[in-house]
């Protein structure tokens, strides 16, 4: 449906390398900083930004999202004024937009309304952490009529049927959950995540992104390019809060520049990653997984 979403992945395809897709949460610790910090990852080597909206009780993330949401709430952050950010980063860059939202605060907007807000303000589409796809068929509408793609997780929990029904409901790509659990980096990639691209591959054509729990370089080497793009989040956002400091509000002096150095310094080591799994020039040794 998002003619971003599409053409980003195309030329992903086309160089042979694996996408990159960054997790944010918006206005952590500013929704200013957030919309100069958006563009600056991009020109880093951000194939697509997710920002996360900040909710009160966050069930799918671990701790350092569940910070950053707290932060950028006393921060004054809501819905509205998130797409507000979305308009302003849009002005700076082409880069593909998709707000990580949980459903309530959706569903107290409206659909047709945050649909529209959505489009009008440049964002490419949305991924609704805790909406199942047996009652997503409202929301997916409203999003076509404003041609934006609707992202649904996978599991690996997830059966066969329905992941077809997952596949059904997604445009854009499919955001496959690594592991069980809730986000935050991992010492390892989990034995899940080959078993659970190989069924996925076999009921749709869509590019696949592999998240939660992946948060280092070598992560995206031991994957060798196995899905189309990898999701980083925490791994993010942690050196954010390390830079911009752990309280509410405005970054401490000086913070914010340490902040967005850390963040750009991080992406581009993610980045050159990215492009050696995807060619499979620095193959590193067998992957590491959990379990047996």
């Amino acid at each position: 449906m998002s003619d971003r979403i599409a053409k980003q992945f195309a030329r992903i395809r086309a160089e042979q390398r694996t996408g990159l897709v960054i997790y944010l949460t918006a206005g952590d610790p500013s929704l200013d900083f957030t919309a100069r910090l958006v563009p600056a990852l991009a020109a880093a080597g951000a194939d697509v930004i997710e920002l996360g909206v900040p909710f009160s009780d966050p069930m799918a993330d671990g701790p350092v999202i569940q910070r950053a949401s707290e932060r950028a709430l006393r921060g004054g952050a809501t819905p509205g004024k998130v797409l507000e950010a979305v308009r302003e980063i849009r002005r700076q860059t082409s880069v593909p937009l998709i707000l990580f939202s949980y459903f309530n605060p959706v569903r107290q907007m409206g659909l047709e309304l945050f649909a529209g807000k959505c489009a009008e303000a440049g964002a490419d589409g949305a991924l609704m952490t805790d909406l199942p796809p047996e009652e997503a068929g409202e929301y997916c509408a409203a999003m076509r009529r404003q041609n934006l793609d609707t992202i649904f997780l996978a599991a690996p929990t997830s059966t066969d049927a329905r992941l077809k029904r997952i596949a059904g409901c997604s445009t854009g790509f499919l955001y496959l959950v690594s592991r069980t659990g809730v986000t935050g980096p991992q010492e390892e990639i989990s034995a899940d995540v080959l078993p659970l691209v190989e069924r996925v591959r076999k009921v749709s054509t869509l590019p696949l992104a592999v998240g939660f729990g992946i948060s280092r370089p070598e992560h995206l080497l031991e994957l060798g390019g196995m899905a189309e793009a990898v999701v980083i989040g925490s791994a993010v956002v942690e050196r954010i809060e390390s830079g911009a400091g752990p309280d509410s509000g405005e970054p401490r002096p000086h913070g914010g520049e340490r902040a967005m150095s850390l963040g750009v310094e991080f992406v581009r080591e993610l980045r050159e990653a990215a492009t050696a799994a995807g060619t499979g020039r620095h193959r590193a040794s067998p992957m590491r997984v959990n379990g047996p």
